[in-house]
């Protein structure tokens, strides 16, 4: 039986970005407050009095088309991914759609699948294009900071996405995906049931079940059908929920690490979860040469990992420069102390 995911005609990435609010707090800042004094991460990135996942992911959107050049009434999807969405019941992605002008010619949904929503997104982009069905779709992650005070989630937990448009593969796509691979089982490793504000985790199902059971067995299965090995691959982005579980991914795989910080931000900016990979790959496009392999694989909790082999071609070359780099959001900060933090977080407010 044949495991992986390939469509009829091959998908390409058109257009790339990311966006990363300005906000940071430090790591030492959380800890003074509450009284701790050891950190998963340095400082991370925090939303803004009017941003949210929605602004988040309009910001992304718009930089992945300055990059695809294309009319967005070509985009006949606008699919968004996140687990921190404005409205519980309203969708984010006709707001998305209508805000770049991709209206009314559109199909629009919103995604949940804890932290890979966004890669949930982008599986079934590339199936939509792949499947000629239309030329253009559009998939987004981005989140806001969520983590109950006090709670070793709050100084992980970050603010941040991106957004892909894929279409069929050609000179003008920045890089082509060979194959994918989705990988998932009912673990309870971390949820939020509703009325709830802050999520919950399941501590010891959060490590070895959940996390790296999946991620490992989606990479492995993932290069298994594409006969390569890790060898193959110059880069590789894990989802990062904090700096040592993407590193000790890579161990397990003989990924050297230089392989893998180019797109390990979270010690930077905090986990982005639903765009976390997809920011992280961001940052790789960033920086890749023609005939580069990627390696990108997501996870989710609940539980569930996607993986991805990708090929950068030669668009890159000339499309990387044309909206800001991921770089420049992470270089581009103003910090602020946990009471202004707890204000825009609403995290006392009954």
């Amino acid at each position: 039986m044949r495991k992986l995911l390939k469509p009829k005609r091959e998908v390409g990435i058109v257009g790339y970005g990311a966006y990363v609010p300005m906000y940071r707090i430090k790591a030492e800042e959380i800890g003074r407050v509450w009284g701790v004094s050891s950190f998963p991460i340095e400082e991370k990135a925090v939303p803004g009095l009017d941003e949210d996942a929605l602004t988040i992911g309009l910001e992304a959107a718009r930089n992945a088309l300055k990059r695809a050049g294309i009319d967005p009434k070509l985009i006949r999807a606008v699919w968004f991914g996140s687990e921190s969405k404005p409205y519980a019941v309203k969708p984010t992605g006709t707001v998305i759609a209508e805000a770049i002008g991709a209206t009314p010619d559109v199909s629009t949904a919103d995604f949940e699948f804890a932290c890979k929503a966004g890669t949930e997104a982008l599986q079934t982009a590339i199936s939509f294009v792949g499947s000629e069905m239309a030329d253009y779709a559009m998939a987004i992650g981005a989140d806001t900071a969520q983590g109950r005070p006090g709670d070793h989630l709050e100084f992980t937990a970050g603010a941040g996405g991106a957004a892909f448009i894929v279409g069929p593969k050609s000179s003008e796509t920045v890089a082509y995906f060979e194959g994918s691979y989705s990988y998932v089982t009912d673990t309870p490793d971390f949820w939020r049931r509703q009325h709830e504000h802050y999520p919950r985790h399941g501590n010891r199902f959060t490590g070895e079940p959940a996390y790296f059971h999946h991620i490992i067995n989606a990479a492995k299965t993932l290069m298994e059908e594409l006969g390569l090995t890790v060898n193959d691959f110059d880069y590789a982005v894990f989802h990062q929920p904090n700096v040592k579980f993407p590193l000790t991914v890579a161990k397990i795989l003989g990924i050297p690490k230089e392989k893998v910080l180019p797109g390990l931000l979270t010690g930077k900016i905090g986990n982005t979860y639903s765009g976390a990979t997809m920011v992280g790959v961001s940052a790789v496009l960033d920086i890749a040469k023609p005939g580069d392999r990627i390696l990108w694989v997501s996870f989710g909790s609940g539980a569930g990992s996607d993986a991805f082999s990708v090929v950068v071609q030669d668009a890159i070359e000339e499309k990387r420069d044309l909206a800001p780099k991921v770089k420049d959001y992470v270089e581009r900060k103003k910090y602020i102390d946990y009471a202004l933090y707890a204000k825009a977080r609403r995290k006392f407010i009954l």
